[in-house]
């Protein structure tokens, strides 16, 4: 098989665990996002590296989305309003200009652990319903029967063995199209400067925040609506954005 053209950058937001669930933030959030690798390479790097280079001086730091809204080092300077605005106003304009298409699943963990009586893992379910709809979109695309990449970070040996179980048993026929899907996974250090997996962890948390509460303004997800996956028909639930259950 060879390659697609498509590379797919994973990042989640909250954790995935059933036994003590946040009240603040009882949700997880995974979150795909899907690049056409010659966008990628010739405008979405240099931009990103362009944004450090005019904020930082350099394009080594790594953009965290958590750093940023706590204003924690390299990112102090966000404390100050009117650098803090700048800072924003570019940010979301990097992230709305570029173009990727975003795949994405929520869980409300309290409901589903109330639900079933052996609920399954909220990180294995939102995996399988998110590389089921990537592998929509990659068939649209006419993409499906080649190789295109799954880059996730790094979270620990046993974490990372789980994982890579999970996401072999999905793509090797425990899907709904129950078949093979044409994915291979990559683990990234977490200090990897990757701008795919940089772009990724910005974009989960504001996902996560919408379907916990859709009233509440939020500048982040007017962006990141316009770019998730939709059906032929423009329908976004179920598609692009997989709220469960």
């Amino acid at each position: 098989m060879t390659y697609s053209d498509y590379v797919i950058f994973v990042d989640e937001s909250g954790d995935h665990g059933l036994e003590s669930i946040d009240r603040e933030y009882p949700v997880f959030a995974l979150d795909f996002c899907i690049f056409r690798k010659d966008h990628y390479a010739n405008d979405v790097v240099p931009r990103v590296q362009e944004f450090k280079f005019t904020h930082f001086g350099h394009d080594i730091v790594v953009l965290h989305e958590r750093d940023i809204r706590q204003q924690k080092p390299p990112f102090v300077f966000l404390n100050n309003r009117e650098k803090r605005d700048a800072f924003m106003d570019e940010l979301n304009r990097l992230i709305d200009e570029a173009d990727f298409t975003i795949v994405a699943t929520v869980i409300h963990k309290q409901r589903h652990a109330g639900t079933y009586v052996h609920p399954d893992n909220p990180y294995e379910l939102a995996l399988q319903f998110c590389m089921e709809r990537a592998y929509s979109f990659l068939q649209e695309q006419d993409q499906h029967k080649r190789i295109t990449h799954v880059v996730v970070e790094r979270r620990g040996r046993r974490e990372d063995d789980e994982l890579e179980l999970a996401f072999r048993r999905i793509r090797d026929g425990g899907n709904y199209q129950r078949e093979r899907l044409g994915f291979e996974i990559i683990f990234a250090n977490k200090k990897v400067n990757s701008a795919g997996l940089q772009l990724t962890d910005l974009t989960a948390r504001p996902i996560g925040r919408h379907v916990m509460d859709p009233a509440q303004t939020n500048r982040a997800w007017d962006i990141i609506e316009r770019k998730l996956y939709r059906n032929r028909a423009g329908k976004v639930d179920g598609w692009g954005l997989k709220i469960f259950p």
